[in-house]
């Protein structure tokens, strides 16, 4: 970078110099100035006191004519009176460089870049064609600090030439953040913030309300395209999607604008933010206006968010309800009373003054007959009894940056000159020192506000939030609704302490515009394909899933033992499912169970009613009634099967299933067993009965029930059933049910079961012919049959049903299996003993 510092300062001084018998000769036609005073020492100022120029075909044949500037811009004038009125009181303070006069040279830039390096070089030399022999070529600046430009592309034109020499060049308005880097820009100061500060803060306003879906618009020059860049980056960061991004500059034809404009009608988005020089927004208003484009809400910049002279040209109230960010407010002494005395400009250049005075009255000084609906100038009107741009004091804070630059090279003079009483005149000024104490000066102004520059140039960031609200007359009422401190911390740097905000066609509700519809909690978001991040669809969480925040990404799934809810926004535990005494099917099963005991034990009443009848006598009483206290314990068996399974609940329900059928098929085996003895005591010689007596018959009993008790203490040991909550079988459902802890255990209880009941079968069965009035055989094998039966199909329907179902199957078929034996061994018996009493007899036994 130095080397191409030090090219660039060789070119220029090449250009501008001969160094033929050390004369050197002026290249081009002098620029003067539009206004000057003399004084000890100078200052430099730059201002567009017109804002364009008629264009001209060059023909490169001869010289081209100097830049013919046209529409006359009240503000830089103003602008050009807070210089002037700074430098005055400066002049008349004893307290600051006493005894020093200032003075100044301010040229009109035209709005031209070009124009702008060739007026600030002219500042930098003299405008003597020829310097004296005795002279160097070399020689100090004309003046020792430069005011201005407006806009940010001319300052970083100039601030590229004066870099090598330099010499501070302050502007009060030039935003762009490129003019903080010191390497490209050394000697380049500001008394506004940068729009580092500003992008970041417009990206966060959006961010506040909601719009992550918004269009932009942008001067084509530095300012606009360096603040919409680092707008869009911020904003990408926070989530805000820009639909489209347009620029523009308003000499640009028409045909370009148009395109902007259809841009905007075919767009979604409802929020426009805007990088706008106040010139070029008045540009694109004039192009709106024959378009229908009302209903967008408009976010500004301090370029135009504050000037009423935007607010008037918007008669179509497409701002209306603008927001944006400002300079603060700011007020100056008898500032105003020195910018309305406009008579001391007709000092400096008569042409310049009498084509303000024109302008600002709307009359002539010499009337054509083209010009005959305006009157004469007199040259005594009152500015008192005009309104205008230029009696318009809105543009206080940017006067006053004006104000700050002026004092500031004052101080940092002061400093230099070791100014008490007197300052030291013999002191040699460069402005190489005065930029050094400018960047440590820190001082406060009249009005009390600080004034200093950051290591970049810059002065510190803050802002007001300004709301376009209707007043009166139809007048836009500039209301601060916020505060931006770039200061602070980031959660506490965007403060609105006004909510009373008017939005776009004044109204009170926030504008919305997202490129689609926040996703509620129990979505999560789903991009669109081909389109920004913004864009996206809202599907539903899937179940089992979770998503408790707005536009969620993903859906969180649920802990085990809970469910999402039907809004999927919330985890919900498990529903418990189990075979309860409250739920139909608990309820019949459970009346089954009691009805099957209440049969029992009124079939043991009429047993035990009847017990010295031949019929009772005869089927062997003692294992009958034993069968009928096992029939009933299998019955209440069943009962444990149904409620929340516990601990205790999950051994008892197997085991004592287990236990009591056994005992019920030991008493069935030894009834058949004596059957069958029975049958073979009656052949000649044969005595059975004395093997498979009473006392026989019960060690049977007791010893197949043993074994099974035996296999149930193994099972308890080893592996005992126990509570298991079942989260797989039903998603969205805990089962409750008992674990069978071994399942060997479990099948050798049934298989024991089986065993007994299939030689049951089987002794039945083969005493299926015995005599027909002892039909015994005949029923236990009936019973048998059904018992089996039922077991079996009991096996297939336990392993292949869910839940609780598969405690419905396993209570079913104890209440079957048991329903059978009871009907079919003891319901034949009742039948006879209560209905046909003549055949409960001894002869009618030993019948045939």
């Amino acid at each position: 970078p130095e080397q191409g510092w030090a090219l660039l300062h060789l070119l220029l001084v090449a250009t501008f110099t001969q160094a033929e018998e050390q004369v050197c000769t002026q290249r081009g036609d002098p620029e003067n100035p539009q206004l000057v005073k003399n004084g000890d020492i100078m200052l430099g100022g730059l201002f567009s006191f017109h804002t364009n120029w008629r264009e001209r075909e060059n023909t490169y044949m001869e010289k081209p004519l100097p830049l013919q500037c046209t529409s006359l811009n009240f503000r830089e004038f103003q602008l050009a009176q807070a210089m002037l009125f700074a430098i005055e009181e400066i002049n008349n303070s004893s307290d600051l460089l006493p005894g020093v006069s200032l003075g100044y040279k301010i040229y009109d830039t035209c709005g031209s870049i070009a124009r702008s390096v060739r007026v600030a070089l002219s500042l930098v030399n003299s405008n003597e064609m020829v310097a004296s022999p005795a002279e160097k070529c070399t020689r100090p600046a004309q003046v020792q600090a430069i005011m201005g430009e407006t806009s940010s592309s001319p300052c970083t034109a100039i601030a590229t030439v004066m870099g090598p020499f330099h010499i501070p060049l302050i502007s009060h308005f030039a935003t762009c953040a490129c003019l903080s880097d010191k390497i490209k820009y050394p000697s380049f100061l500001r008394t506004i913030p940068s729009d580092y500060y500003q992008s970041r803060a417009l990206a966060h306003l959006v961010k506040h309300f909601g719009w992550t879906w918004v269009g932009a618009v942008r001067s084509n020059e530095d300012y606009g395209n360096n603040g919409m860049a680092t707008f869009i980056e911020t904003a990408q960061h926070l989530g805000i999607c820009v639909e489209y991004s347009v620029s523009f500059f308003r000499t640009d034809p028409s045909d370009k604008i148009q395109k902007i404009i259809d841009i905007i009608k075919a767009s979604t988005s409802k929020v426009i933010v805007t990088f706008l020089s106040h010139m070029d927004l008045d540009v694109l208003l004039h192009e709106l206006s024959g378009h229908n484009l009302t209903g967008y809400q408009w976010v500004g910049t301090e370029a135009w968010i504050f000037d009423s002279q935007t607010a008037e040209g918007d008669i179509n109230h497409i701002l209306d309800g603008a927001i944006g960010l400002s300079i603060p407010q700011a007020y100056v002494t008898g500032l105003r009373e020195f910018m309305l005395d406009v008579r001391p400009l007709n000092s400096s250049n008569a042409d310049l003054f009498t084509e303000f005075w024109e302008a600002l009255f709307s009359c002539k000084f010499r009337l054509s007959k083209s010009t005959e609906i305006l009157r004469e100038c007199t040259g005594e009107e009152d500015i008192n009894g005009v309104e205008n741009s230029f009696t318009d004091m809105s543009l206080m804070p940017i006067f006053n940056n004006v104000y700050k630059g002026v004092y500031a090279v004052a101080h940092a003079l002061h400093n230099i000159l070791g100014c008490n009483k007197t300052c030291d005149e013999n002191k040699q000024l460069d402005p190489f020192t005065i930029l050094q104490h400018l960047k440590t000066i820190n001082f406060k102004t009249k009005e009390g506000d600080e004034v200093y520059f950051n290591e970049n140039g810059d002065p510190t960031a803050t802002y007001e939030i300004i709301n376009w609200q209707p007043g009166e007359n139809g007048m836009v009422d500039f209301v601060t609704v916020g505060l931006y401190d770039a200061s602070l911390p980031a959660d506490k740097k965007l403060n609105l302490t006004n909510n009373a905000l008017i939005w776009t066609q004044n109204s009170m509700e926030v504008p919305v515009s997202v490129c689609s519809e926040t996703c509620p909690p129990g979505t999560r978001k789903v991009l669109q394909k081909g389109k920004p991040v913004c864009c996206h669809d809202c599907v539903k969480c899937a179940e089992g899933e979770i998503s408790n925040t707005t536009d969620s990404v993903t859906c969180v799934r649920c802990p085990l033992e809970t469910w999402s809810n039907e809004a999927r926004d919330a985890c919900v535990k498990k529903e418990a499912v189990f075979l309860s005494y409250g739920e139909i099917m608990g309820a019949l099963l459970t009346a089954a169970s009691l009805f099957g005991t209440c049969l029992t034990a009124i079939v043991t009443v009429i047993f035990f009613r009847y017990r010295k009848t031949p019929l009772v006598r005869a089927n062997n009483s003692e294992l009958s009634f034993l069968l009928l206290f096992s029939l009933t314990l299998c019955f209440l068996c069943s009962l444990t099967f149904i409620g929340e399974p516990s601990e205790w609940s999950c051994m008892l329900r197997h085991t004592a299933f287990g236990i009591t059928f056994v005992l019920c098929l030991s008493c069935v085996l030894g009834k058949t067993i004596v059957v069958l003895m029975a049958f073979k005591a009656t052949l000649p010689g044969r005595n059975m009965m004395k093997w498979f007596g009473p006392t026989q018959q019960r060690l049977s009993v007791l010893t197949f029930t043993v074994v099974q008790v035996l296999i149930c203490i193994l099972w308890l040991t080893i592996s005992p059933p126990f509570p298991f909550r079942n989260f797989k079988e039903i998603k969205d459902k805990v089962i409750l049910e008992c674990s069978l802890g071994s399942a060997v255990g479990f099948w050798s209880v049934l298989g024991y079961i089986g065993l007994l009941a299939a030689l049951c079968f089987t002794l039945a069965f083969l005493a299926r012919k015995l005599p027909d009035n002892f039909n015994e055989a005949k029923f236990i094998t009936f019973s048998m049959l059904i018992f089996c039966a039922v077991w079996i199909t009991f096996i297939p329907a336990y392993v292949s049903s869910p839940g609780k179902l598969s405690v419905a199957v396993e209570i079913f078929a104890i209440l079957a299996s048991t329903f059978g034996l009871l009907f079919c061994i003891f319901i034949p018996k009742c039948y006879v003993m209560l209905l046909k009493p003549e055949k409960n007899t001894k002869k009618n036994m030993m019948g045939k």
